[in-house]
């Protein structure tokens, strides 16, 4: 009796390691915090920053999926944070400078991009001018590298950061939301816009969490264009 508890407790041991095996796990490991701090030295609040849109399949995302969004596969490819124009932006871990105002990855008018010492890259996108530092200098995590501006020059239509995580070839993007340690489901409950999922309805259970939203590869076809989907597509 005693052998057969142990053959069935090695067993469902076994049936346990192959499981986690075969789970998927976050890109930074299971048990692990997320690598990354959030990009604002001051807590959220109405009269600092707020969530503004995050990333993935959003439905505005999805409006404008061959618009704005071709490059991307047709999904948001990076993480909104609203704020005043002017308000500081630093760096989500430590790193050294890749590139300012690389208008090749889009975002502007003004961009910076990280390469941190995990091999993950961080841009920081609608700065409201030149960052003052240059390619090659160190920084580390909570170190100020900008200020948030206005993709339309304007900073009363729509300020914010716009910040994207991507490997260190800048050619994959992957879900910012896995990669910061904040919480989500907080900083999820002021207001709505951007953070509603488009669904397939061929598989509407997809892609509907913030959490398990889709990489993407720049240039690729895009994974959003669905043949019955809800909200109804009006194009």
């Amino acid at each position: 009796m005693r052998q057969k508890s142990i053959t069935i407790l090695f067993g469902l041991a076994l049936m346990l390691s192959l499981w986690l095996a075969g789970t998927p796990l976050q890109a930074h490991g299971a048990s692990a915090r997320p690598p990354f701090g959030l990009p604002f030295a001051t807590p959220p609040g109405p009269t600092t920053w707020l969530l503004g849109g995050t990333y993935g399949n959003t439905t505005g995302a999805y409006t404008n999926r061959t618009i704005w969004y071709g490059s991307g596969q047709g999904i948001h490819f990076g993480v909104d944070f609203s704020a005043r124009c002017g308000t500081q932006v630093v760096a989500i871990g430590d790193g050294s400078v890749l590139a300012v105002d690389y208008l090749g990855y889009g975002s502007g008018p003004h961009n910076l991009v990280i390469l941190h010492t995990n091999g993950y890259a961080s841009l920081y996108g609608h700065l409201v001018q030149r960052s003052d530092l240059r390619a090659g200098q160190a920084v580390k995590r909570g170190d100020p590298i900008g200020l948030t501006g206005d993709p339309d020059l304007t900073c009363t239509s729509r300020p914010h950061l716009h910040l994207e995580v991507r490997d260190r070839t800048m050619g994959h993007a992957l879900n910012a939301v896995n990669f910061i340690d904040a919480d989500w489901d907080m900083l999820a409950l002021t207001g709505a816009f951007g953070r509603g999922f488009q669904r397939d309805l061929d598989d509407p259970r997809k892609w509907q969490l913030m959490q398990d939203q889709p990489e993407i590869y720049w240039g690729g076809p895009l994974i959003n264009d669905f043949a019955h989907t809800w909200p109804y597509d009006w194009k």
